[in-house]
This record gives C-alpha cells, sequence and structure tokens, in this order.
C-alpha cells in the first residue's frame, strides 16, 4: 500500500480541506484518515510520502494539448508528453486531433488509443469535428466516438461554414459530447501569432486583433444557444470574447470556456522581451485583456484552466516572427503560472484554482477523475503551495517556453496516478 501521511487534503469537489492521512490500495483510495494513522497502521513494506506542510489534490485535467504524435514526433510524442504532464501534476490529459494525419479516421485513432495504454497517466483524445480539418464533411462522429474519441474539434483551424457548425453541433448534442472550438476568423487577420497594435508594428509584423476572435465567438455560443450542445471556447484570450461568453451563459446556453497560462500571465509586451517564444495562437494581448480573463476564472466565465501544450523544435522558434510556428509548452509550469499569478495575488482562493483543473474538466467530459474519495481513483498530485522554484528544464522534448529563467511559487513534488507514483521531484 502507499500512504501519504499528513498532508493538507484539498478536494474542491466535496469542499474539503483538512489536514490527514491518505491510505492507497492498488488503484483506488482505500482509506482518509486523521493524521497520524499512518504510523500506527503501516506495514513495513509499504511506501510513504510525508505531506507535513504540502498540499495533496486530485490530479489534475487538462482539456487541450497537442502530443504530435503521429506526423510531428521530433516535436513531442505521446511518451514524452505524458512524462510531462506528470511532472506538472497532470494525471489526465485530452489530446488535440491535429496531427498528420489528421484524427478523422479509425486507423488514427486506433493507433492513439493503442499507445495511450502504456502511458503513466491517462492519455484521452479527441477526434476532428470535420475531415481532414477542411471544414466542408463531418467525420463519421457516432464511429470515432465508439472508438473511444471524447469529444471532437478541428483546433488550430475554425471552421468558417455556419451550416457545417450547426450540423455539427446536433450531432454532439446527440451523441452528448463536447466540442471545442478555435475562435480566429483568419479573414480578419494580417498574421497570426501577435496581437494586433504596437507591439506588432514594433516587430514587423501586421498582427491578429481581437476582433477575427469575438466574431467567431459570438457566432458560435449563438449556434450553441440554437442547438443545445455542449461548446468550449477554446483559449479566450479577449476582453469582448469574455463578456460575450458571460452574456451567452446567462441566456442558458451549455457554453464553456478556457483560458491559458500565458494569457492570465502575460501582455503583449512579452514579445518584445522573448520573441517568438511568446508568439502564440490566438496572441497574448493587452493588460485589459488579461484582467478580464482573470476577472473571467473569478466569476466562473471562465471554466477551465488549460495548456494548449504545443512543442515545437528550436530550429522552427528560430525563425522570424512571421515565418515561426505559434505555440509554447506549458504543462510544466501551468499549477506554479496559477498560483503565482492567481492564487498568491488573492484573486481566488486553491480550492476555487483547483475547480478549473479538475472538477470542472472532469464533469465537461463525464470522467471518473477530479476529486478524491475513498472508493475513488488513486490519481493525485501533492505539492508545495509556497516552494519556489526557477524555470529551467523539461521533461517535454521541446522547450519552447517564455518562462524559463522565471522564478515561480508553488512546486510539485509528487504525481499519483492509478496508485503509483508516476513524478517524484526527488527524481530530477
Amino acid at each position: 500500500m502507499l500512504w501519504i501521511k499528513n498532508g493538507r487534503l484539498v478536494d474542491p469537489k466535496s469542499q474539503t480541506d483538512k489536514i490527514c492521512d491518505i491510505c492507497v490500495e492498488r488503484d483506488r483510495i482505500a482509506g482518509i484518515t486523521p493524521a497520524g494513522t499512518a504510523e500506527a497502521k503501516r506495514r513495513e513494506q509499504d511506501e510513504v510520502i510525508d505531506g507535513a506542510g504540502l498540499i495533496v489534490a486530485p490530479g489534475l485535467i487538462d482539456v487541450h494539448v497537442h502530443f504530435r504524435d503521429p506526423g510531428f514526433t521530433y516535436k513531442e510524442d505521446v511518451e514524452t508528453g505524458a512524462a510531462a504532464a506528470a511532472a506538472g501534476g497532470y494525471t489526465t490529459v485530452i489530446c488535440m486531433a491535429n496531427t498528420k494525419p489528421v484524427v478523422d479516421n479509425e486507423e488514427t485513432l486506433r493507433y492513439l488509443r493503442e499507445k495511450a495504454e502504456k502511458t503513466p497517466v491517462h492519455v484521452l483524445n479527441t477526434a476532428a469535428i470535420t475531415k481532414g480539418f477542411e471544414g466542408r464533411e463531418l467525420t463519421d462522429m457516432i464511429g470515432l466516438k465508439a472508438l473511444g474519441a471524447v469529444g471532437f474539434t478541428d483546433d488550430g483551424v475554425p471552421i468558417k461554414d455556419t451550416a457545417v457548425v450547426l450540423e455539427a453541433m446536433k450531432m454532439a448534442k446527440a451523441l452528448d459530447v463536447p466540442l471545442s472550438f478555435h475562435e480566429e476568423d483568419p479573414a480578419l487577420i494580417g498574421s497570426f501569432g501577435v496581437n494586433q497594435g504596437p507591439v506588432s508594428v514594433a516587430v514587423g509584423v501586421e498582427g491578429a486583433p481581437a476582433a477575427a476572435e469575438d466574431v467567431l465567438v459570438a457566432r458560435d455560443c449563438a449556434l450553441a444557444l440554437n442547438s443545445g450542445a455542449a461548446v468550449n471556447i477554446q483559449h479566450i484570450s479577449s476582453k469582448n470574447s469574455v463578456d460575450i461568453v458571460r452574456a451567452m451563459k446567462a441566456l442558458g446556453g451549455r457554453i464553456y470556456a478556457e483560458a491559458t497560462p500565458q494569457h492570465f500571465s502575460l501582455t503583449e509586451e512579452a514579445v518584445l522581451e522573448k520573441g517568438t517564444l511568446a508568439k502564440v495562437n490566438p496572441p497574448i494581448r493587452t493588460e485589459a485583456d488579461r484582467e478580464a480573463i482573470i476577472q473571467g476564472l473569478k466569476d466562473g466565465t471562465i471554466d477551465f484552466i488549460a495548456t494548449d501544450h504545443a512543442p515545437h523544435s528550436s530550429e522552427e522558434k528560430a525563425k522570424d516572427m512571421k515565418s515561426a510556428p505559434s505555440g509554447m509548452i506549458g504543462l510544466e509550469t501551468a499549477l506554479a503560472l496559477a498560483i503565482t499569478h492567481l492564487v498568491k495575488p488573492g484573486h481566488m482562493s486553491l480550492s476555487h484554482l483547483l475547480e478549473k483543473l479538475t472538477t470542472n474538466p472532469a464533469d465537461l467530459y463525464h470522467l471518473d477523475a477530479g476529486y478524491i474519495a475513498v472508493g475513488g481513483k488513486a490519481d493525485m498530485v501533492v505539492f508545495s503551495e509556497d516552494e519556489s522554484w526557477t524555470v529551467e528544464s523539461f521533461r517535454s522534448k521541446s522547450s519552447n517556453s517564455p518562462f524559463i529563467g522565471e522564478k515561480l511559487q508553488g512546486k510539485v513534488k509528487y504525481t499519483i496516478c492509478n496508485g503509483k507514483i508516476v513524478y517524484s521531484d526527488s527524481e530530477i
């Protein structure tokens, strides 16, 4: 058995916040008992984690990652992506479908599901909404769901045809699966990855305005109201988009939204300091946008914190601002960025933060995860809320992060998945 002794259990689902001992037997929580029980009951062969001064929380869940497998495994693969997830405290991740080939067919999805069976954390997969990400014809959503797709998305490519979007929503409602949308209208974008304004002028690109996001967010929220489908607005970056989601939720839509750590931690000026490492789609925007995202997280407009973990090679990111690909890795820094920029400044409590990282994602995807209870899965993260550390190296195959060299608070000490320790910071 595995014991975690004297840890502070913070479980948002049950609103638990107490010092206790937790006993794990095989892949389940066998007991949650008063502190001191572990010392009295543990056997010599049992494994023990001393949780004194540490937080014990449900394993984190990320609804938006890119593991680049198949097709781009020089950037990341399922194995290295899973290792990065474990190092960040994540026990469940949901991979996007923009691989090569796209996950729009049974063969590719079967390949990914077979690889996921061998990973130390739970790696789940979405499938494409449209064949080839071309935005014209729906995939076999019924068949792909039956093979294990937990949701559908053309992430990275907005669907231009409104009729196709509505058709997809009607099918998703019938299947009771969520759709996730990347909201950037390319017709309004001069160049991707940098906010249109003084910073884009300074770095010599045309930039991407917030309006390109806002118009598609408004369209898809309105369609969600019409169809009754569960719709996730991905990596929201604009103040107006936050306001639109808030208003549409009030009208009764099954509308959800996610925010990334980069969008609540940085402003567009990061591009001037970090160059292409801060180039992402949608772009990091102004301080007013950053503040609106934080407010949206606080008041429930934004439901999830998702990393949009997007590995690229150092050679790709070394290209000029217009040519370099957009995206940054995020699994190994997300919890610390959230503690540093949301909890420590007093924007939200630790329990409220953990809702965005555990309970809410599990609810959307109907997962038996995101909580700690006797009889439940032994998927947990043990971390220090106060320990400071400097971002230096990664378990990911890539290192395209603008946070390298930054000092953050909040350090993952152990990640436990299926009752096994899959990451320990002492092993670094």
